[in-house]
């Protein structure tokens, strides 16, 4: 069977996250009700990671086996139109070796998370970012950013309910960056590690805007790094900031 990986972006508000559920909306169900309009199903894509409820996609990977021999692009355009409407699209398919995968392939993540600063209610960002109504000192947050880098036991960043085996990950990269947006300023938090846990990301840049807003000192992210203890972190951050923007794979099978 033809194996396809598709690139796919999508908006998170709607859907109980990616994972295909039974009783709540998901990407992944999306997709795969669409795929069995064009050949009959059931029908099982895998995907680079897997996006909590309200999460956004900008260059979520997923692949799919299909019986038909299709040409990339008739089968993102045959996709995209029973889509419609949900705010789901194929950016991009791409025919794949039978044995790549789009989640064991995948040699790194990349996600964005956006905070919108401004006191005015956001209206076309609306649902699209965090929006907070005081000012957040990037250096300070850079600072608090950088003893998070490397290899650590990052307990006190993940989730309760996260199931990986360990807590041990390698963070490659936490940039903080102050970006113009068209709404306002914009706070944009740049992050990239092979794999993350549950609420890692978020429970980053919860804790970092107390940074920001001079509530925590720099240092008392390295404390809480080190007590090992989710009672240690911040608060964690809503869902809307957030952006799975980019899987990074041996060889781009996007390329061409």
């Amino acid at each position: 069977m033809p194996r396809y990986a598709l690139k796919v972006e999508y908006q998170g508000a709607p859907f109980a996250g990616w994972q295909r559920q039974k009783e709540h909306p998901s990407v992944q169900g999306a997709i795969e009700e669409a795929l069995a309009r064009l050949q009959p199903g059931p029908h099982t894509i895998a995907a680079a990671g897997r996006t909590d409820a309200g999460v956004h996609g900008l260059g979520q990977v997923a692949h799919c086996d299909l019986t038909k021999d299709w040409d990339p692009f008739r089968l993102s355009e045959a996709l995209n139109y029973h889509l419609k409407p949900q705010p789901v699209a194929i950016v991009a398919a791409a025919r794949v070796d039978d044995d790549w995968h789009a989640r064991f392939s995948a040699l790194e993540r990349q996600y964005l998370f956006r905070i919108l600063v401004r006191r005015a209610p956001a209206t076309h960002d609306a649902g699209q970012v965090w929006q907070i109504n005081h000012p957040l000192d990037v250096k300070a947050m850079q600072a608090g950013a950088d003893l998070l880098l490397g290899r650590h036991d990052f307990t006190t960043f993940r989730s309760s309910i996260c199931q990986a085996a360990s807590p041990v990950k390698t963070l490659d990269e936490l940039r903080v960056e102050a970006v113009e947006g068209f709404s306002g300023p914009e706070i944009h938090f740049h992050v990239r590690a092979r794999s993350f846990l549950h609420n890692q990301v978020r429970s980053f840049v919860g804790t970092l805007e107390r940074v920001g807003a001079g509530a925590w000192a720099p240092e008392d992210v390295r404390a809480a790094l080190e007590a090992r203890d989710r009672a240690a972190c911040g608060p964690v951050c809503p869902p809307q900031g957030l952006y799975l923007a980019r899987v990074g794979y041996p060889t781009d099978p996007f390329a061409t």
